[in-house]
C-alpha cells in the first residue's frame, strides 16, 4: 500500500554531501513523497544588495532535502524517481555573475590574468498563474516574460565505498548535473551503491538555458511531489531519464568530450540491449536519431545528455515500463 509522506526541512536538516549523511526519513517502493527544497543559496540571496561572496559561505551552497532511506535497496539495484510535480514555493526566483565560476569567466581550472566577472544579482518575479519568469534586465528598462519550465538541478544517491560528494559535483551517482530535461513528468534513474539508495533533491530552477552558461539559472525554492520505486537486481552505470517520448542517458566529467562520450556510449549499450540490435547497428541508430543537450559546463565536472525518442525503438521498453506505471500512479497527487 502506498504511503503518503511530506517533508518540509528545517535549515539544520539540509544535506551539502552526497554520501554519509543519516537519512532523515524512510520511504518505500511505491510512496509518494512531497518535500520542499531550497535554493542553491539558501535563500539568503534576496536582492541586489545580496551579494552570493558576501552572504552565503562555502562550502555551505547547494543544499539539498534528504537523504531518503529506501527499504530493501542494496548495492546493483536501481532507484527510480518519477517527478509528478516540481512547483516554484516563492514568487521570486534569483541569478547571478559569480566570481571565478562560469563557462564565460577564469576559474581555477582555467586560470587567466584578468580580473573575474563584475557580481551582479538578478531578482525574477515568478508568475504561477501566467506561467512566466519575468528577467528584467540591470543596466536597462529592458524586461522579458520567459516561460516557467522549473526543474531539479541536483537528484542523486549516496556514491559507493564510503565516498563523500559535495553537492556541486555530478557524477556517476546523480549529484549537480544541471539539465533541463529534469523536469516534471520525467523519471530518474540511479544505480544504487549503498544500503538504502540515500537519495537527495534540490537546486531547483524556475528555468535554466542549456549550459548554464552563467553558472546560475533562475534559481528558487520547490514544492516537489514524486513517486519512489525500486527495480532490484537491475544495475544502472550513470543516470537515466524517461520521459513519455524520450529516453536519455547522462554522462558527466572534465573535459566536456568525455562526459559526451559516457553520455552518448551509455545510450548507444541501452539502445542495443532494449532492441536487440548489435552495438555497431545501435550506433548507427544513435548517430542520426540522437540529440545531446547540454547539462552545465561550470561545475566540478561537466554534463551533457544522449537523447533519442522512443518512436524510433520499435516496441522496446525500459524497466519494463516503471516510467507508465509511476506516472499513472502519481497522476492523483498533480
Amino acid at each position: 500500500m502506498s504511503e503518503y509522506i511530506e517533508f518540509n526541512p528545517t535549515p539544520e536538516q539540509l544535506a551539502y554531501t552526497f554520501g554519509p549523511n543519516p537519512p532523515v526519513a524512510k520511504v518505500r517502493p511505491g510512496d509518494v513523497l512531497k518535500i520542499r527544497t531550497e535554493d542553491c543559496f539558501g535563500g539568503v540571496v534576496r536582492g541586489f544588495g545580496d551579494l552570493p561572496s558576501q552572504v552565503c559561505r562555502f562550502p555551505y551552497l547547494n543544499p539539498v532535502t534528504g537523504p531518503f532511506f529506501v527499504e530493501g535497496a542494496e548495492p546493483g539495484d536501481t532507484l527510480a524517481l518519477h517527478f509528478v510535480s516540481i512547483t516554484p514555493a516563492r514568487d521570486w526566483a534569483v541569478s547571478s555573475t559569480f566570481p571565478h565560476f562560469g563557462a564565460l569567466t577564469s576559474t581555477s581550472h582555467t586560470a587567466t590574468l584578468q580580473p573575474p566577472l563584475e557580481e551582479r544579482v538578478w531578482v525574477y518575479d515568478i508568475d504561477l498563474a501566467a506561467g512566466v519568469a519575468r528577467y528584467s534586465a540591470r543596466n536597462s528598462d529592458f524586461t522579458v516574460d520567459l516561460p516557467l519550465d522549473p526543474m531539479h538541478g541536483t537528484v542523486g544517491v549516496a556514491p559507493g565505498a564510503f565516498e563523500a560528494r559535495m553537492t556541486i559535483t555530478p557524477d556517476a551517482h546523480g549529484g549537480n548535473m544541471d539539465t533541463p530535461e529534469l523536469r516534471a513528468g520525467v523519471t530518474a534513474y540511479f544505480g544504487v551503491n549503498v544500503e538504502g539508495a540515500l537519495f537527495a533533491v534540490g537546486d531547483g530552477h524556475a528555468r535554466q538555458g542549456q549550459g548554464e552558461v552563467s553558472g546560475v539559472a533562475v534559481e528558487a525554492a520547490m514544492e516537489t511531489v514524486l513517486v519512489v520505486d525500486l527495480i532490484k537486481g537491475v544495475g544502472t552505470p550513470w543516470p537515466r531519464l524517461e520521459s513519455d517520448t524520450h529516453l536519455m542517458a547522462t554522462g558527466s566529467a572534465r573535459p566536456l568530450e568525455d562526459a559526451f562520450r559516457i553520455s552518448q556510449h551509455d545510450l548507444v549499450t541501452w539502445v542495443s540491449e532494449l532492441t536487440g540490435l548489435d552495438l555497431l547497428d545501435s550506433l548507427q541508430l544513435v548517430s542520426q536519431a540522437g540529440e545531446a543537450p547540454v547539462g552545465n559546463v561550470c561545475d566540478t565536472n561537466y554534463t551533457m545528455v544522449a537523447k533519442v525518442a522512443k518512436a524510433y525503438l520499435g516496441r522496446a521498453g525500459a524497466y519494463d515500463g516503471v516510467h507508465h506505471r509511476l506516472k499513472a500512479l502519481g497522476a492523483a497527487y498533480r
